[in-house]
């Protein structure tokens, strides 16, 4: 991880208190462990909580530099195929909500988007879009800049859903479905 994509917070995916149901050690060294993702980047992270500590789904943790209340240390960045069942089922609903928390941001990235290189544009990477949808919302934002999602679905008819199709790219990008990274660390 570079040090621009460090997270200072993430959400529980998943809370194990006795430990990964795949670790082979004994139940007594096993520790309690659990899987998140965080806010910012959306890096899919496994925790280490301090002694003692239960931690619920959805529950957003502090996990930057400093003293953190409740978790103890991060074990590292995970693949998303080492989630348990629980965490994969938490993740779409877990970065839907992010993504409306933080809708600014990403209403943003459609007012500013631009090419990638001759032939590829940004907005080309989101799931659904191609050239007709493109140059909609490049003529659309020439106008006025987009205010939400809701203006931008009023605005772009061939769009019924922008934000389904941001979530459905910080999945992608998460699973690793393609080089190009717009919203993740």
């Amino acid at each position: 991880m570079n040090q621009t994509s460090k997270e200072e917070f993430a959400v529980i995916l998943d809370f194990l208190p006795n430990g990964h149901p795949m670790d082979t050690r004994p139940a007594f060294r096993k520790t309690p462990i659990a899987q998140a993702l965080g806010k910012n980047h959306f890096i899919v992270l496994e925790l280490i909580p301090k002694k003692g500590i239960n931690l619920q789904l959805n529950e957003e943790v502090y996990i930057g530099e400093g003293k953190r209340d409740k978790i103890h240390h991060i074990l590292g960045k995970i693949p998303t195929n080492k989630l348990t069942e629980t965490a994969k089922v938490e993740l779409n609903f877990v970065i839907e909500i992010l993504v409306s928390k933080d809708e600014k941001r990403f209403i943003e990235f459609f007012n500013r988007a631009g090419p990638i290189s001759t032939r590829r544009h940004q907005l080309e990477l989101l799931p659904g879009i191609g050239q007709k949808h493109m140059w909609e919302i490049l003529d659309a934002r020439k106008e006025k800049p987009f205010a939400s999602f809701e203006d931008i679905k009023n605005r772009v008819k061939l769009i019924p859903d922008p934000k389904k199709l941001i979530v459905k790219r910080i999945v992608e990008e998460i699973n690793e479905a393609d080089k190009f990274k717009l919203f993740t660390g």
